[in-house]
């Protein structure tokens, strides 16, 4: 593996010689060809004036290039952004959908829970109001038999409240 990525910089090494190289040779062919200085240094000019043309067209060529990838990248997230925030705000929907729906099953429990205590509660008091109250006619009964029967020994010695 580390084999080619060495043969790989071996070539692009040995093409930037090869460049360089040919740029040495065209600018020592035109310096040693058969032409007057004013005609060489035209030539030199002119040989600068193109590379510099092309300079500016690769630039422009590469600023127009970098221009529809910062837009294309711009849309795509835009797009991106924009499914994010549509599937926060469903999850968010479906979330406070479940928080009421949880929310109206706790409270109809709760109403459940609070209408049987109250029934049982009710119950309850009945039962313990139906005891008091067999409870006094018990007392009151056994007071009268008592009270008939002329035993006044045996006679209870207390009162019943009268709190109700």
């Amino acid at each position: 593996m580390g084999n080619d990525r060495d043969s790989g910089d071996n070539i692009s090494t040995r093409l930037t010689y090869f460049l360089v190289g040919a740029g040495i040779g065209a600018v020592l062919a035109l310096l040693f060809a058969p032409k007057s200085g004013e005609e060489l240094r035209n030539d030199i000019a002119d040989a600068t004036r193109k590379g510099i043309d092309r300079s500016r067209e690769a630039a422009q060529q590469l600023g127009a290039k970098a221009g529809e990838y910062y837009d294309a990248t711009k849309q795509k997230a835009g797009e991106y952004y924009g499914t994010a925030r549509e599937t926060a705000e469903e999850y968010y929907e479906a979330t406070r959908e479940r928080a009421a729906d949880l929310y109206d099953t706790a409270s109809a429990k709760a109403g459940d829970v609070v209408s049987k205590t109250r029934s049982a509660v009710a119950q309850q008091a009945g039962s313990i109001s139906a005891a008091v109250e067999a409870g006094k006619k018990a007392y009151v009964d056994e007071k009268r038999k008592t009270e008939l029967s002329g035993r006044t020994d045996a006679a209870p010695t207390y009162k019943p409240e009268t709190t109700m």
